[in-house]
């Protein structure tokens, strides 16, 4: 008899803790997302996630480390060879990646990518080098309306981004393009993790925004997953936001699409309402792409404050036998050097209306913990690695 009915994984999308044992390996050294937030803010108010012992894995000013915790709380070290949305995702569902993605970030595509990407697609390119997403509509948003060429960034993930201005190309010519690029970029000289449409709106220089019709093209896991197994056992696995996309929607049985971390939230708050068995895994990618990568703490702690008030009312929806867990994927320390993701220990967050004096568990090895534990907990496969916490959390 499994323990709990349904299990809700969230993942505060960057939201690393520092003190990685590897960091200085990264060039990462001194990185601390949540820790650098709090005194760049003069701390923060957090009253859910303090009560559940957020405070017992780090000192965070604002934040109290409590007697009398609500959950079992941990730090979790990342095992495999990254420091990006994949990697990360796929270590919680049992995936070890032994070799990094490849990225561009100091030279850009090469000519011969870039050349074959027109050809295939009859529009030529502008950009082409490492940028945030909003300034490099800026550099290049006008001169796409007055020739529809194509704006093509990447970042110090392992992305090729393709920007296009909804009113000059069409979403449907700018996902064929990005299947297009996914099908080059396959080539072993140009493999990269994801191809990401990225659809704006504006008519100039300081007033183009983003769509919410953003579509990751992700490469497939190598192995088989929890979810997977999961799926398997023909039990729910609802992938909210960009879950689906990051394991191109292998294992996923439904697909939620977000807007924003408060949508995603409203959408999660939802679904706790319904009768199903199984996993709601949902991704909160704001905190990276809107104010990680952007190198705006104020921005990021506001984020974390809305969350925090929105766990308000997912608490009062789940049952005795629902398990919440809440982690992290990387860091993004927003007042670090660069714009790159940072390599840190992340949280973890393990509650339940029915645990009995939880605990922190201290430093533990792979964010595969997660997966293991869901595993266990469902009497599935775990198909890769990991050491279930279900003997622990009691």
């Amino acid at each position: 008899m499994r323990k709990y009915k349904r299990i809700f994984l969230i993942v505060l999308d960057s939201l690393g803790v520092g003190d990685a044992h590897d960091a200085e390996a990264f060039n990462d050294l001194g990185a601390n997302t949540l820790g650098h937030i709090c005194e760049s803010v003069g701390g923060l108010d957090l009253p859910n996630l303090e009560g559940m012992g957020l405070g017992s894995i780090g000192q965070f000013k604002g934040i109290h480390a409590l007697k009398n915790q609500l959950a079992y709380t941990a730090r979790l070290e990342e095992v495999s060879n990254g420091k990006d949305t994949m990697t990360g995702h796929w270590e919680m569902m049992g995936l070890k990646i032994t070799e990094p993605f490849q990225t561009f970030t100091e030279t850009g595509f090469p000519d011969e990518f870039i050349k074959l990407f027109e050809e295939k697609t009859g529009r030529k390119c502008v950009g082409n080098y490492a940028e945030s997403g909003t300034k490099i509509l800026d550099d290049w948003g006008e001169h796409q309306i007055q020739t529809g060429d194509w704006i093509v960034y990447t970042s110090a993930d392992s992305v090729f981004q393709i920007a296009a201005n909804e009113d000059v190309i069409p979403l449907e010519e700018l996902y064929k393009a990005c299947d297009i690029a996914r099908e080059l970029a396959m080539d072993e000289r140009w493999k990269v993790g994801r191809i990401i449409a990225r659809p704006y709106i504006g008519q100039k220089k300081g007033e183009f925004k983003r769509t919410a019709n953003r579509h990751d093209l992700a490469l497939k896991p190598f192995g088989k997953t929890v979810l997977d197994s999961l799926k398997e056992n023909h039990l729910d696995v609802i992938g909210i936001g960009k879950i689906p996309d990051i394991f191109v929607d292998q294992g996923i049985t439904r697909k939620v699409k977000t807007e924003s971390n408060y949508d995603g939230m409203v959408k999660t708050i939802e679904i706790a309402k319904e009768n199903f068995t199984g996993l709601a895994f949902l991704n909160l990618v704001d905190f990276d792409a809107v104010f990680g990568h952007r190198r705006n703490p104020k921005g990021y702690g506001d984020a974390i404050i809305e969350f925090d008030n929105q766990l308000t009312d997912l608490l009062r929806e789940l049952k005795e036998d629902d398990l919440l867990m809440i982690t992290a994927d990387h860091g993004n320390d927003p007042t670090y050097k660069g714009t790159d993701h940072t390599r840190e220990n992340v949280p973890l967050i393990v509650y339940s209306k029915s645990l009995h004096k939880p605990t922190h568990l201290g430093l533990l090895k792979s964010y595969a913990v997660i997966g293991a534990t869901i595993a266990e907990n469902f009497k599935v496969e775990n198909p890769g690695i990991g050491q279930s916490l279900a003997d622990k959390i009691i």
